[in-house]
């Protein structure tokens, strides 16, 4: 049988190669596990948008507004929202104009088409019924 043998400084090369890649796996277990942990803490900020939509400063929103099935309902409860809110900071229009169109915007990909059409529909009504055509 024909043997191998090692150098001293190839035994030592292999060696420091051991040492390293074990540290790697060490560090990226432990990132790992802390990514784990930091995202069980509190489930709040993920939801921050739901927070807004809910407890804005702007207007106290009628529950269930934006999935109303015809624009000029989401429209007419938009506008009174924002005619009866006195803790907005702008005027009724453009509060009510920009609730709307974060809502469209953080939901992002996951609103259905046929939503999404139907909520650009209330924009357009808004403006009328602002008489902001």
């Amino acid at each position: 049988m024909v043997e191998r043998r090692r150098t001293a400084r190839a035994r030592k090369t292999a060696a420091r190669k051991n040492i390293r890649n074990n540290a790697r796996k060490t560090t990226a277990r432990k990132a790992s596990t802390a990514r784990r942990k930091s995202s069980s803490r509190k489930a709040s900020p993920k939801r921050w948008s739901q927070r807004v939509t809910r407890e804005s400063d702007a207007l106290d929103l009628k529950r269930g507004v934006f999935t109303l099935r015809d624009p000029k309902r989401i429209a007419a409860s938009l506008k009174r929202s924002a005619e009866r809110s006195s803790r907005r900071k702008s005027g009724a229009y453009r509060s009510a104009l920009s609730m709307l169109t974060f809502y469209i915007n953080r939901a992002g990909k996951t609103l259905p088409k046929t939503q999404r059409d139907r909520l650009q529909r209330a924009k357009a009504e808004l403006k009328r019924q602002f008489h902001r055509d």
